[in-house]
């Protein structure tokens, strides 16, 4: 029985071959492709899968065995020709899942429109990221799970230091649910509620966005 997605990373430039090299790291599965050989060339002793192809070619994404792959991400934003092709090429092939870079919103639309499951535009992404961290009084890797669910991570508040996350009871009072913690690198998520909290520590939680204000 499968329990792992497999990934096909289409385009390597900066954007692709960064998620390729995050999935191969976690142990995924991953096919990278690119049309120049030279690229691909250098990466072969990195990705134990990787492909020179032209991806708006369907006899090429067919044999790439496309169809068998759960995710595919699109990463080749400078050519909306490319991506809008790719796109098609890998639905039609069944692919469940198709993630595409965008270079701008007017390519998220096209794109979305043509069957793209997600659409995604780095810069803006990040620099939304930023403008949230910023404002956020200490919140930080902020991720929107709902329009009011986030997932975040911060530092043990000084007042919290040598308290107990039952004694602290943030889930009544801030609706927090402390899912991991963080000190000195290491993360786990077998957190014991008795033990006392340290200023080295950040904890890492899925909170209401509003009721998380509360703790500012």
């Amino acid at each position: 029985m499968k329990t792992k997605n497999s990934y096909a990373v289409l385009g390597l430039g900066r954007y692709g071959y960064a998620v390729a090299k995050e999935l191969v790291e976690t142990g995924a599965e991953v096919l990278v492709v690119d049309s120049r050989e030279d690229v691909i060339n250098d990466v072969v002793d990195e990705f134990p899968l990787c492909k020179c192809a032209d991806i708006t070619d369907e006899d090429a994404i067919a044999q790439l065995g496309i169809s068998n792959i759960d995710v595919v991400i699109i990463a080749v934003a400078s050519n909306l020709e490319t991506s809008v092709m790719a796109t098609t090429l890998c639905k039609d092939a069944g692919v469940k899942t198709v993630i595409v870079k965008c270079a701008n919103e007017r390519q998220c639309k096209i794109l979305s429109k043509i069957g793209a499951d997600k659409v995604v535009l780095p810069e803006y992404e990040s620099g939304v990221r930023l403008a949230k961290n910023l404002l956020s009084s200490g919140f930080v890797d902020i991720l929107e799970l709902t329009n009011n669910i986030s997932l975040v991570e911060f530092d043990v508040k000084p007042e919290w230091v040598g308290e107990t996350l039952i004694d602290l009871n943030l889930r009544k009072k801030y609706s927090i649910n402390v899912i991991a913690i963080q000190q000195d690198n290491d993360v786990t998520t077998e957190i014991d509620p008795n033990k006392p909290l340290e200023a080295s520590m950040k904890l890492i939680v899925v909170a209401n966005r509003q009721k998380l204000e509360k703790m500012r």
